[in-house]
């Protein structure tokens, strides 16, 4: 693939009158070389030098795609919203030391450290946290902490709908509000929009008294106007300020609602975790924030209010992430994390698309000699990140990263890691540059415990379903797939 020659352009306007020509052609050469100074500021020299391919491949058509994709500003309101809750949370925990609950290895400390300057939240000990794998159980105990709601119940899932699945859910809340207890809801507007039977939820929930927000929506008002793709993938669940639940799953029944996948047996298999103790208030204070940001009313006695009281052993610290953020919160934790292992990291991610710096931390830590595994769906639900994705499996091998693929038709939706016997994270960020710098994201790291112990069981159930990827497999694969592979690459950066 080659850029226009500006001949080739000349050529294409010999049949328009010359005036029109030479109008058409001045603009062309002036929005190329206009567009060589604009697109790479404060953007990563991989994401500038897509775009400005895009763009000089086909000038008109690349600058109309970059107008409406090429800016990731969510808008002056919503960074001030998220500058006034970070300024609030530091004052309330502004006596809390980071060196009085790091754990185990220096470099814990210097990640903790590392997470309360970029996002604010500081380390909470004396957390108990119980993994659910099982999809089906994981939304049953959701359900059964609702009902023993006494004061508010805070929801947010980036997909939400009201099925046969998450029906005992919403029942739950319903009744909550009926006994006296707030309930606020917020699911994010595309995210949701696009689920089968989601106008019938709205008619629902407005017979409710669920107060209930679409986040980032989509439109001409005051606000809405931004980039389309920005997306809140935040999944939290807060009940009473004492216990919370968050991960992977979103809340919606295993197949999402789509025929096609019912047909194809298809469902996604997650990892969500309940969290009992001090770092519920963490996970309050990201709901709260982004009420803030939907509903303009700030849950004042939400944001870094007193942690309730300790109930186990484990050290937790919440990491919010994306465009409210200048500093990909998330990238720069993960990959400090990677590159302090010392033995072993296994990786969780169903879309695993790595910028440069990620890439390089995961593949350095194999030739440092660290055994590292990655587990991935053996097919993806996504053709341009499945794609994506797969082009960076031949650099993975090749420094010795093993590679599990998860077997179809099931969608490994889990993201978590877990570094040496140290730590562990989960929750809703993938490892790709949309999770990293396009989305609303909410990870959390933990340690102590046996919680590495408890989460090297679930990585071990995740290997003995899977399959490697041989070097040898890789390297045979068909030429259509290898182009398209390079080639969604490519747009992957365009960000």
């Amino acid at each position: 693939m080659t850029i226009l020659p500006l001949s080739a352009v000349t050529e294409a306007f010999q049949s328009l009158p010359v005036v029109v020509a030479a109008g058409l052609l001045a603009v062309d050469l002036g929005l190329r070389i206009a567009l060589l100074g604009i697109i790479p500021h404060n953007r990563k020299p991989s994401s500038a030098m897509a775009w400005l391919l895009l763009v000089l491949l086909i000038p008109f058509v690349g600058f109309a795609i970059f107008l409406v994709l090429g800016r990731t500003e969510i808008g002056r309101r919503r960074h001030a919203k998220q500058a006034e809750v970070n300024d609030l949370i530091r004052q309330r925990t502004a006596t809390t030391m980071v060196a009085t609950y790091a754990p185990g290895p220096s470099y814990v400390e210097s990640v903790m450290t590392l997470n309360r300057n970029l996002g604010a939240l500081p380390p909470a000990p004396g957390n108990e946290v119980t993994l659910h794998s099982d999809y089906r159980e994981s939304i049953e105990a959701m359900t059964a902490a609702v009902d023993g709601a006494e004061h508010f119940v805070h929801a947010q899932f980036y997909i939400t709908a009201w099925d046969a699945v998450t029906g005992p859910f919403f029942d739950a809340l319903v009744r909550a509000t009926e006994r006296g207890v707030t309930v606020r809801l917020l699911f994010d507007y595309l995210g949701s929009k696009g689920i089968p039977g989601y106008k019938d939820m709205l008619a629902r929930l407005d017979q409710t008294q669920i107060a209930w927000r679409a986040m980032l929506p989509i439109g001409l008002r005051r606000g809405q106007l931004r980039r389309p793709d920005l997306r809140n993938h935040r999944k939290i669940l807060v009940v009473d300020g004492e216990v919370a639940f968050m991960g992977s799953q979103n809340l919606i029944e295993p197949g999402y609602d789509k025929e096609k996948n019912h047909q194809l047996g298809r469902e996604w298999v997650e990892l969500t975790c309940r969290v009992a103790g001090p770092a519920v208030a963490a996970l309050d204070s990201v709901f709260a924030t982004d009420w803030y940001s939907e509903a303009d009313e700030l849950l004042t006695a939400e944001v870094g209010r007193p942690a309730p009281a300790p109930n186990g052993d484990l050290v937790c610290q919440v990491i919010p992430s994306g465009p409210g953020f200048a500093t990909e919160n998330n990238l720069r934790a993960f990959t400090t994390l990677l590159y302090s292992a010392r033995r072993r990291i296994s990786i969780t991610s169903p879309y695993f698309v790595p910028d440069e710096s990620l890439l390089y931390a995961v593949t350095t830590a194999a030739h440092r000699g660290v055994d590292v595994e990655l587990f991935v769906s053996e097919e993806g639900d996504q053709f341009m990140v499945y794609h994506a994705q797969c082009s960076y499996y031949g650099a993975l091998l090749e420094a010795g990263v093993r590679i599990y693929l998860y077997p179809a038709p099931y969608v490994l939706h889990s993201k978590c890691f877990s570094i040496d016997d140290d730590v562990a994270v989960l929750g809703s960020s993938n490892m790709d540059l949309r999770s990293f710098g396009l989305n609303y994201e909410v990870s959390m790291m933990l340690q102590g415990g046996d919680i590495v112990s408890r989460m090297r069981k679930v990585e071990d159930t995740y290997r003995a379903r899977s399959r490697e990827l041989t070097a040898e497999e890789w390297a045979g694969r068909s030429w259509r797939s290898r182009y398209a592979d390079n080639v969604m690459r490519l747009t992957s950066a365009l960000q």
